[in-house]
């Protein structure tokens, strides 16, 4: 069985960064590298069992049902491009991977919106088949018990979350039964997934953010000091108020907000917070809006740093009633 079960089976940022490509950057060619942070060993033979799941990946087409949930669930994507995703195909050619010495090597080479959609599918690809061949395996009840607490707690103290977890699941297996789980026992708390295929297999919302990748490349089109303005400028360009969550730490919070203007505050309903002291943030960004004449009260911060339950109901309470938290 296939690791990759779906062209759908990857994060919504990845489809919304690819239009984004298509529309206003169509001839853009570029690579994505994989980079393992902790600079780990593989064994021995661990690329051909990536190459052979790439291969494999060739074979995924856009079925009816996903079609008609992408119009459906993600109307901010306009038909030519669901139209162009009935016909897309993954190009294995399109990625190299080696082992060298024992550190795994993976580069993604072409125009900028085919060749982003192989990232999220590739990392997952890459860690199901480590914990596999390490044979790591998983504690079911431990998974189950855990993910039914969490649930729990984050309904009871009122906040609404989302899974982003696909890039480092251990397996396809246990993020599909963590996401039933959550959408079972946190109701409504569970706004819902980025992994767009689980999404449409247990039928919650789609959700997800503008990804770094946007700035960095807008970095490198207009220089580091444009980078934040232009890609605020084009995602609106683009989705025209859809899609309302901005990045704001890709050259630093700091920087982020002094080229957040009124137009982008207005127009953005919230702003994620994805490194860094969230107690600090909230209040540079609230302080930001009433600069800009905006009340912070009808703005929400999305926090996706280090996530725990504890964290985040302590930043629950310190946003108040001045500003939304999810």
């Amino acid at each position: 069985m296939a690791i990759i079960k779906s062209i759908l089976d990857t994060d919504l940022y990845k489809f919304t960064t690819s239009y984004a490509y298509s529309k206003l950057f169509p001839r853009a060619f570029g690579e994505f590298v994989f980079v393992d942070r902790s600079n780990g060993d593989y064994p021995d033979g661990f690329d051909e069992r990536v190459r052979q799941e790439l291969d494999k990946m060739s074979e995924l087409s856009l079925t009816i049902g996903e079609e008609e949930f992408v119009r459906k669930k993600m109307p901010y994507l306009p038909p030519i491009y669901i139209d162009f995703l009935k016909g897309f195909r993954f190009d294995p050619s399109e990625v190299e991977v080696s082992l060298e010495g024992r550190k795994l090597k993976i580069r993604a080479t072409g125009l900028l919106y085919r060749i982003t959609l192989w990232e999220t599918p590739i990392l997952a690809t890459v860690s199901e088949l480590y914990f596999r061949e390490t044979k790591q395996y998983p504690d079911t009840q431990y998974m189950e018990k855990a993910a039914i607490e969490k649930a729990l707690s984050l309904k009871e103290n009122g906040i609404t979350f989302s899974l982003f977890g696909m890039r480092r699941r251990f397996s396809f297996e246990v993020e599909d039964r963590v996401t039933g789980l959550l959408k079972q026992y946190a109701g409504d708390s569970l706004f819902g997934t980025s992994n767009v295929y689980l999404a449409y297999r247990h039928n919650v919302n789609v959700s997800g953010t503008h990804p770094h990748e946007w700035v960095q490349f807008h970095g490198s089109i207009y220089g580091y000091k444009m980078a934040n303005y232009m890609s605020m400028e084009n995602w609106i360009n683009v989705y025209d108020g859809d899609l309302g969550t901005v990045l704001t730490d890709t050259y630093t919070t700091d920087v982020f907000l002094r080229n957040f203007s009124k137009k982008h505050a207005a127009l953005f309903t919230s702003l994620r917070h994805d490194s860094g002291d969230a107690f600090v943030f909230t209040d540079k960004v609230i302080r930001r809006y009433e600069e800009l004449r905006i009340d912070p009260k009808l703005k929400y911060i999305v926090f996706s740093d280090s996530f725990n339950v504890d964290k985040e109901i302590l930043i629950k309470n310190y946003c108040g009633e001045r500003m939304g938290a999810t």
